[in-house]
């Protein structure tokens, strides 16, 4: 599923998503905005490479920064959480992870966590271990959290592809 179905998921539910990226740079807010009618369903995004930022723009813990990293599952949720409150969406999708040459952190290079937050204080998780070139591990972040978000929408919507 592209990211043209998922901003018609979003249009059909009336919903809104809102992105927050580490290592993808911009790469899933470019994806969710390709699309005509992307401006009904997208509301915006914050790319917080820089680990400072993820704290200042997003309101990820300070502490949770300094004890995990800036790559860790709970930095990825408090991303979404973030990102969400900020733009007033219903849904926040966020990336954090290492595209490489090198580990950050003491996480190896291809280690990716998405956090994706919706109504309700819901919240999911996808962490995943890519491989390959640092282009590689950032286009595979951008599909694992477009189908990630396509998963949820799916099934509230009650919808599911075969």
């Amino acid at each position: 599923m592209t990211a043209a179905d998922v901003i018609h998921l979003l249009v059909r539910q009336s919903a809104t998503v809102a992105v927050a990226e580490s290592l993808t740079g911009g790469l899933i807010g470019a994806a969710l905005t390709t699309p005509s009618g992307a401006s009904k369903a997208f509301r915006g995004g914050v790319i917080a490479y820089a680990t400072d930022l993820k704290a200042k723009l997003l309101g990820v813990p300070d502490d949770l920064l300094a004890r995990e990293g800036a790559v860790h599952r709970e930095v990825a949720a408090a991303m979404a959480r973030g990102v969400r409150e900020l733009t007033a969406s219903d849904y926040g999708l966020a990336v954090t992870g290492v595209a490489g040459p090198d580990p950050q952190d003491g996480k190896a290079v291809g280690t990716v966590h998405i956090g994706l937050a919706g109504p309700s204080g819901r919240l999911w998780h996808r962490d995943i271990q890519l491989s390959g070139s640092r282009e590689d591990i950032r286009n595979g972040t951008l599909r694992e959290a477009i189908d990630l978000l396509r998963g949820v929408l799916e099934v509230k919507f009650g919808e599911h592809s075969g």
